[in-house]
């Protein structure tokens, strides 16, 4: 990684803005899942313990126009107090005479959470006032949100440009992770990719079958491959606009993209719904699939033994019904006991391991669903590429 990362700087007596990802689950004005701000906590701890006054920035959720209560900050101020052990001043706007004044106040060692960025609509514009805004707050800025670095706004790229610039220990370690499994994977590299739809991966499935000694499907986007092909998958979940782009990718994959070889179907939609295993082939009337099965949770798992970097985005199955979660923890279970490099991103994967416990035996588990797909597709995250070189 070629960025500069707070390592590089002397935060000592500085006011240093950190623009994290505190978007998380608010329910009852009550912080639902932390994982995102534990996250956050060793770029927190190194910067208080090196001497420098903090004023954190975040989105949450989509407000649409302007301030709306159900996606104020404030809670989430409360909860990083507990976990921090130190009070955490609130800012009732993250820009302008209010931020500016609780900025001004604070001492080496104080921490201040300004109110949710998308308050402002021409933040996700990357409107320059707003960067300036930002800037006017702080004498350092630092990107620890890998999850929202694919986006130019203006408190992830508008802003970066206006102070110097750096990385958080969050976001070195997604860079360095993502980074080194595109440039120079350790080889066989095998990527797993699930999800719904092809549309979305197109561009990475491009990108990784220049790099990957396997490509193994799964998900709802394995069935348009299915009906490209010319199977009949009943009312099983399929892109028909992407059926041409699914021949053309089989087409040039060849034997390196796999399908699966078996699947679990269902009569309904439902966690209650008859399911059974039927090998790949005519869908009956009424049916969908809602999973892979477990013959070609086998074979993966044999090619996942042999890799050495394991990349997976996106669920094997509708792994919320447990009837339709084998697949899904299966190829967990592989990746878990394999002795490979294994990153897991995109959001509905990084559940699917955490669900089945066996979160802690993956290298590592990227925080950014989007980021992380197009670091893999081989694209420059704008959030990233504004902070300054070495």
């Amino acid at each position: 990684m070629n960025k500069k990362t707070i390592r590089d700087i002397d935060p000592q007596g500085k006011r240093v803005l950190v623009r994290v990802d505190f978007n998380v689950p608010l329910k009852d004005g009550v912080v639902g899942d932390d994982t995102r701000i534990r996250a956050a906590l060793p770029t927190l701890d190194y910067l208080l313990e090196h001497g420098a006054a903090l004023i954190l920035c975040s989105h949450l959720g989509r407000p649409k126009e302007g301030p709306e209560p159900k996606y104020s900050l404030k809670p989430v101020a409360a909860h990083l107090g507990k976990l921090l052990g130190k009070p955490v001043a609130f800012a009732e706007d993250c820009i302008g005479p209010v931020a500016e004044a609780a900025a001004k106040a604070l001492e080496p060692g104080e921490v201040l959470l300004l109110e949710n960025t998308r308050f402002h609509r021409g933040e996700t514009k990357n409107d320059p006032e707003i960067s300036k805004g930002f800037a006017a707050l702080a004498d350092i800025y630092v990107n620890d949100a890998f999850g929202s670095a694919h986006r130019a706004h203006s408190s992830t790229e508008g802003v970066a440009r206006l102070l110097p610039a750096v990385a958080g220990f969050l976001m070195e370690k997604e860079i360095q992770y993502l980074g080194a499994a595109v440039a120079d994977p350790a080889k066989p590299f095998v990527a797993i990719l699930g999800g719904a739809k092809i549309s979305d991966k197109i561009g990475v499935i491009k990108n990784l079958l220049t790099k990957a000694d396997a490509i193994l499907i799964g998900g709802g986007m394995a069935n348009t491959f299915f009906k490209a092909q010319g199977y009949p998958v009943a009312d099983s979940l399929v892109e028909d606009e992407a059926l041409d782009t699914a021949r053309e990718l089989l087409q040039a994959a060849g034997p390196k993209l796999r399908l699966p070889v078996d699947v679990v179907i269902a009569d309904k939609f439902e966690a209650d719904a008859s399911a059974q295993v039927m090998a790949v082939g005519p869908i009956p009337e009424g049916w969908r699939i809602l999973d892979i099965g477990p013959e070609t949770v086998e074979n993966y798992a044999k090619v996942i033994a042999g890799a050495r970097t394991v990349v997976w985005n996106g669920p094997m199955g509708v792994f919320e019904f447990p009837a339709f979660a084998k697949g899904t923890f299966g190829v967990a279970q592989a990746v878990a006991e394999s002795a490979a490099v294994s990153i897991v991103g995109g959001g509905e994967s990084v559940a699917a391991v955490q669900q089945s416990g066996l979160a802690g035996k993956i290298t590592h588990i990227s925080t950014g669903g989007g980021a992380s797909l197009e670091m893999l597709e081989g694209l420059a995250l704008p959030g990233v590429a504004a902070l300054q070189d070495k």
